[in-house]
């Protein structure tokens, strides 16, 4: 017999784990801290049909949780196989896995947390008694007859007891606290017909009635989220969208203040926070997003909720239409003059501290309503782009006079018909005015000039204009006119390319080797708006036209600038976002300058261009073009409230 033949078979490696050790494994996908879990109870009582939802906090959560509401309640058979795994009523045919109408599905919750805690169910179905089951660290205790009123109690005590290292991990009890609240929140604001109610270790953390769906949104973000948003509609074969978005002059430093829910499911859906980002990517600052609270209604087949294990994700069947429905719907809302989103500031006088957001809260300057940081353009050391400042020298690429810097012609053609004083903006740019009207046109009445009249020009940069309430009202010139020309030039890309102005000398710019590669590279999309290149040998690049609202300026400052674009967004960029990068460059190129100084009808003009133009309460860099202060705010200023 050989030496193979006599050898012992190998000793098997693989083994079946237990029950307990395979559910308290599973249970850590589905209950990660105390959040989870009064999420997914709160769920399930929202499935039963309840009116109402009481949480209790104690511990944060660690110690105890008891979420109580008055939905349908459960029978004994029922009872016992709730706390079993993949045991659900939610799922009447296998097939309709694709066809979610619930928010829970999976059967996981309860025997999730049964098996890493101490859980009791009481339950009373209409016209029934009452019973209750209990799971401890996975065993599961007989159904007993109990004492309770219609719907389901759903206790939970030592939360993680039987798994420590996981309740290590834990924040300290107010952090988690916090955490589920904020879980219970995001649900109530998707469920505005359910009374919540939360209580966290002794105070009251939450009490929201039932109501519709506009006053839940004022109940859950409070009254400057609803003061500073404007309503988002769409309505499609298979997609309904409505809510509220801030103005791009409330902006927050995180996304926190993203509200999305999907059939009633708050969700954290990566798809519809980009196509939030991509609608105010020109009108917010880089390191600020957006605010919003946005409702989306589809068929349950056109969306997989089974992709996430906390279902706080989704796959889309028409994905592409659902952004591009987000985006278009936002961009509508958010194309809005600026005397309808002029920022409030506050002060905060008593600490120093200045400027506050709104709501009150002290923090730095522009923290609700000033982003930090330009959108696209490499930013100065002060905060503000290079081509903005007035002392730039001739080594960052910026030699001349702010004071001479040309008036873009053909601007005043470009503005809305509605715009009453266009000559005298065309006056006010250094224009010769264009030939006289049959008629005159009429002023607009007080109340249609949210703006109100200018009264003078501050540091000549700074309009300083009275409203109709008697608020005061502050324009950055530089800023509001970089939008004007901005929208300008993005209406005549639409319309099939920006109008070049040829050049009576071609100019010949000479760039480093790497950035004239980059924009000869953009020559085709460069043309779309009006900026027509071409080599001329070595790193030299010839400039034979320039988009004609921006006048005759020296080329060389804008191709480094647009290069040094180009080279920020790398070769990645989708050819939109490159041309709205080139926009926003060439609208501050094409901007009067600060130092210029206006007369009061050619400053009455700009206010009254900036009412009638989308999205002019921020400039293409997401900086605020115009400031309100109201009686309110001069009061808070002057320490009279």
């Amino acid at each position: 017999m050989s030496a193979a033949e006599t050898e012992s078979p190998p000793r098997p490696v693989i083994r079946r784990l237990s029950e307990t050790t395979a559910n308290r494994i599973a249970a850590g996908e589905v209950v990660e801290r105390p959040a989870a879990a009064v999420k997914e109870l709160v769920e399930n009582a929202l499935d039963a049909g309840a009116a109402r939802v009481a949480v209790l906090l104690e511990g944060g959560g660690m110690d105890r949780i008891l979420v109580e509401d008055d939905g349908h309640g459960m029978g004994t058979a029922d009872l016992a196989l709730a706390v079993e795994r993949h045991a659900t009523s939610k799922l009447p045919e296998e097939a309709t896995l694709f066809r979610i109408a619930t928010l829970g599905f999976r059967g996981e919750a309860l025997p999730s947390i049964g098996a890493v805690a101490r859980l009791s169910i009481t339950s009373r179905p209409p016209g029934g008694a009452a019973h209750r089951i209990t799971v401890e660290g996975g065993r599961v205790g007989p159904v007993t007859p109990a004492a309770g009123a219609p719907g389901t109690r759903v206790e939970v005590r030592d939360l993680f007891f039987a798994t420590p290292a996981r309740r290590k991990f834990l924040r300290q009890p107010r952090t988690e606290a916090e955490h589920a609240i904020e879980a219970v929140r995001r649900l109530a604001l998707a469920w505005p017909a359910v009374a919540f109610r939360v209580e966290a270790d002794g105070r009251e953390a939450l009490n929201l009635p039932a109501t519709d769906w506009e006053s839940r949104i004022r109940q859950v973000l409070g009254p400057d989220f609803a003061a500073a948003a404007v309503p988002v509609e769409a309505v499609g074969i298979a997609l309904d969208l409505r809510g509220l978005a801030a103005l791009p002059s409330y902006t927050r430093p995180t996304t926190a203040g993203q509200h999305l829910v999907v059939n009633r499911r708050p969700v954290r859906d990566p798809l519809l926070r980009v196509a939030l980002r991509v609608a105010y990517r020109d009108v917010i600052g880089q390191g600020r997003h957006p605010a919003a609270a946005l409702f989306l209604d589809l068929p349950p087949e056109s969306v997989d909720v089974n992709v996430h294990p906390m279902k706080t994700e989704l796959r889309f069947r028409e994905a592409d239409s659902v952004r591009g429905t987000l985006i278009n719907a936002l961009r509508r809302a958010l194309a809005v003059g600026a005397g309808a989103a002029v920022a409030v500031p506050g002060f905060v006088p008593a600490d120093g501290r200045g400027w506050a957001a709104p709501g009150g809260q002290p923090g730095r300057a522009g923290d609700a309503w000033s982003p930090a940081a330009p959108a696209w353009p490499a930013a100065t050391e002060a905060g503000a782009p290079a081509a903005d400042r007035q002392d730039a020298s001739p080594a960052a690429g910026h030699s001349w006079p702010a004071a001479a810097w040309p008036a873009p012609p053909g601007f005043a053609e470009a503005l809305p018909a509605a715009v009453p004083h266009a000559p005298a903006l065309q006056r006010a740019l250094g224009l010769a005015p264009p030939p006289p009207r049959p008629a005159a046109q009429p002023e607009r009445a007080p109340e249609a000039q949210p703006l109100g009249r200018a009264l003078a020009q501050i540091l000549e940069t700074y309009i300083l204009a009275e409203a109709p309430d008697g608020a005061l009202i502050l324009v950055d010139q530089h800023a509001a006119h970089e939008r004007l020309t901005h929208e300008a030039l993005a209406a005549q890309l639409l319309e099939g390319g920006v109008r070049a102005q040829p050049l009576l000398l071609p100019a010949v710019v000479d760039l480093p080797p790497a950035d004239a590669a980059r924009l000869l590279a953009e020559a085709e999309a460069l043309a779309r708006l009006g900026l027509e290149i071409e080599s001329f040998g070595g790193a030299a690049v010839l400039v034979r036209a320039l988009p004609a609202l921006l006048g005759a300026p020296d080329p060389a400052p804008l191709l480094r600038d647009l290069a040094e674009e180009l080279a920020e967004l790398g070769e990645a960029a989708s050819l939109q976002r490159r041309l709205d990068a080139a926009v926003a460059r060439l609208a501050c190129h094409g901007s009067v300058r600060a130092g210029r100084r206006l007369a009061p009808a050619e400053m009455d003009a700009l206010l009254r261009a900036m009412e009638a133009t989308p999205r002019a309460a921020t400039c293409s860099h997401g900086r605020p073009t115009v400031l309100r202060l109201d009686a309110a705010a001069l009061e808070r200023m002057f320490g009279r409230r």
